[in-house]
């Protein structure tokens, strides 16, 4: 074992990316970059892989060349869950005393499964925030591995430790963004390259198809104005994506970390996501955010009707939904919108949705209804669950009951998001967008263009059907309680649920 942290390598890395990523977006691991820079501030000495812009290839020739004592493994998306186990299997067998772990958002709501499948080749699953506890594993793993399941939030074959336990404060953390050698590799949109940086953790909300509130117990935290901006000061690339997960619920805080950007000078363009009826609650916020650089926003409608937006439990009215379009609009930032689809969906109603989205100006994107581990609908339609295969949780496939047969639902699905295709992407869009796509070839960035006409080859109706028939290696495991038509939001926290109060309708933690 290794007693000093300095003579002690480390290596973590990122899956690939997911279909979605394909065409619309890349962005940088910045939960691994947090983790990075606690486990280098701690003494290790650490590097960092990406395999949304690296291949396997260069994974194996770099533990083959390096040799790190351990290896981390981020895993936030579902669908990477077998990649991740099979490389873990493989490290092992390459590296027989390296230490192996594995944590992120879905391995935290699925870490007795991971275990199991990697049959003894994984040393730990970590559940819950990862940056105040990797650098603690570590230490234990590098004396006295038989004690790393007492440390809080780790899960082994052994046992498990207490609850995690949240970072104390956001402004002790900065991302080693430095540790990543491919930096022009990510974008989202037209802003390429871009970066990626967090203003606020937490959402006070409850949708019922989202496990962000149910991860960090409906907490809301938030970066110092100052702190946040050296951080933003830091970022090299034009654009920068704010992944909070929803920005600025607190309007106070966003004026003060804009008014710290105007200090500093910083000149960037900003993509952000947020809700309706923040937009509404706090418009001031948002026109001022547009003097500094904000040009894109993401709302998450999920529906276009009263009974969706119910079923979803988005706590907005319909009238408020297109009420916040309609300021975007007047404010001149581009909005892209998510609707999600149902299986349950026939021809009328896509159909419907489709001429819904070629009416409007906005981008529209279409996911599917998925239930994920650590969602109330996980538990509430487990019954239905058609594939235990993680690769199609994805939001991209139906894992719950189509109405119309399988392979025509992915049809309907497909015409729907060429609407996308037809007015953002493809070689109209292209004709459109000509100077902005010469910038980039100039500068000789390439992500923006390749997306402009990727979508068909990505976007498959045979192709997704026929993705249901692969063979399934690890079965995801179904909840083993009845489905349920209430559920008890406590049994889904990772983190305990803070001390909150009220804030315009929503309970959220100061």
């Amino acid at each position: 074992m290794h007693s000093n942290p300095k003579s002690c390598r480390v290596l973590l890395v990122h899956p690939s990316a997911l279909m979605y990523s394909e065409v619309y977006l890349r962005l940088d691991p910045l939960g691994l970059e947090l983790v990075a820079a606690s486990c280098r501030a701690a003494g290790y000495q650490v590097r960092l892989l990406d395999l949304q812009a690296s291949a396997h290839k260069d994974y194996f020739r770099m533990i083959a060349d390096w040799r790190p004592n351990a290896v981390g493994f981020s895993l936030n998306y579902l669908a990477n869950v077998p990649e991740v186990i099979d490389l873990v299997k493989e490290t092992r067998r390459k590296l027989p005393a390296s230490f192996l772990f594995v944590g992120g958002h879905s391995a935290s709501f699925t870490a007795h499964d991971i275990l199991q499948h990697a049959a003894g080749t994984l040393g730990c699953v970590v559940k819950g925030e990862g940056e105040g506890i990797a650098p603690r594993l570590l230490d234990a793993a590098m004396d006295d591995r038989s004690r790393i399941h007492k440390l809080p939030g780790v899960v082994t074959l052994d046992g498990e430790g207490p609850h995690p336990e949240m970072v104390h404060s956001l402004d002790d953390l900065n991302p080693a963004r430095d540790l990543l050698a491919k930096r022009r590799k990510y974008f989202i949109g037209v802003l390429d390259p871009a970066a990626s940086i967090e203003f606020t953790r937490g959402c006070p909300w409850d949708c019922v198809f989202c496990s962000a509130w149910t991860f960090y117990g409906r907490s809301y935290r938030k970066r110092s104005p100052e702190v946040a901006a050296e951080d933003l000061a830091s970022i090299r690339e034009p654009g920068v994506f704010i992944v909070d997960d929803v920005a600025f619920i607190q309007a106070e805080h966003g004026f003060a970390i804009g008014r710290e950007i105007e200090k500093r000078g910083i000149k960037k363009e900003y993509y952000l996501e947020t809700r309706g009826d923040v937009l509404l609650r706090n418009p001031e916020v948002f026109r001022f955010w547009k003097k500094l650089g904000l040009a894109y926003m993401f709302l998450g409608l999920e529906a276009i009707d009263e009974e969706g937006l119910k079923r979803h439990r988005k706590r907005v009215t319909l009238d408020k939904n297109w009420e916040a379009l309609e300021l975007a609009r007047k404010m001149d930032i581009t909005v892209a919108i998510n609707i999600i689809a149902d299986p349950g969906w026939d021809e009328r109603r896509f159909e419907i949705v489709r001429e819904w989205a070629a009416s409007v100006p906005h981008i529209v994107h279409l996911t599917v209804n998925t239930p994920y581990p650590g969602t109330e609908t996980w538990l509430t339609e487990s019954r239905q669950i058609t594939s235990r295969d993680y690769r199609l949780f994805d939001v991209q496939h139906a894992v719950l009951p189509t109405a119309l047969p399988l392979q025509e639902f992915y049809r309907q699905l497909v015409m729907t998001q060429q609407v996308l295709n037809r007015k953002h992407l493809g070689w109209h869009a292209l004709f459109d967008a000509t100077s902005l796509a010469a910038r980039f070839l100039l500068r000789g960035q390439t992500n923006f263009v390749k997306m402009l006409w990727k979508f068909d080859k990505v976007y498959n109706a045979q192709r997704q059907a026929a993705e249901h028939g692969r063979l399934v290696k690890y079965p995801m495991s179904l909840p083993k309680v009845p489905a349920q038509t209430k559920v008890d939001p406590a049994t889904l926290f990772i983190h305990p649920q803070q001390l909150s109060k009220p804030i315009a309708g929503v309970a959220v933690r100061n």
